[in-house]
């Protein structure tokens, strides 16, 4: 895994990203959304690659955000897997690591995020809490969670 803001990633690799964001999110998801957000530029990018390698395929992915853009806390979003390596425990593991960040860089903050209400279990296990009821976001069933990090 390794972050990087925005204007360290290279052409080639937010165009990676952008491509598995869009194949996930629009495609498989069969979700018709504006996924260029305008929250990138001030995100902190995630990614986990096969095999730990600079060229290796982009397995998993999420960015950061800073308390202020997106919600008054700190934020998680665009977490993905890519069907090869679901199952595998790198969606917990990239998560665990971007919740490490958060404390380094915003400790004593609360995360909210908006979750697919279908993954709801998999967020309670890393600590959060439903913080609303279920709505639609772009046709998908989501709720707001929150964690506090103290």
């Amino acid at each position: 895994m390794h972050w990087a803001a925005f204007d360290e990633l290279s052409r080639d690799e937010l165009y990676e990203i952008l491509q598995v964001r869009q194949e996930i999110f629009s495609v498989e998801q069969n979700c018709p959304y504006l996924d260029a957000d305008g929250l990138d530029q001030g995100a902190l990018h995630l990614i986990a690659r096969r095999g730990n390698l600079p060229s290796g395929q982009l397995i998993a992915y999420l960015r950061l955000l800073p308390p202020g853009s997106r919600f008054p806390e700190a934020s998680i979003g665009r977490l993905l897997t890519v069907k090869s390596a679901r199952g595998s425990g790198i969606g917990r593991a990239i998560m665990l690591e971007a919740l490490a960040r958060i404390r380094t860089l915003y400790p004593h903050t609360l995360i909210r995020i908006s979750a697919q209400q279908y993954l709801k279990s998999f967020y309670r296990k890393l600590g959060f809490a439903a913080a609303s009821e279920v709505y639609e976001e772009d046709g998908i069933p989501h709720l707001e969670m929150v964690m506090a990090l103290d």
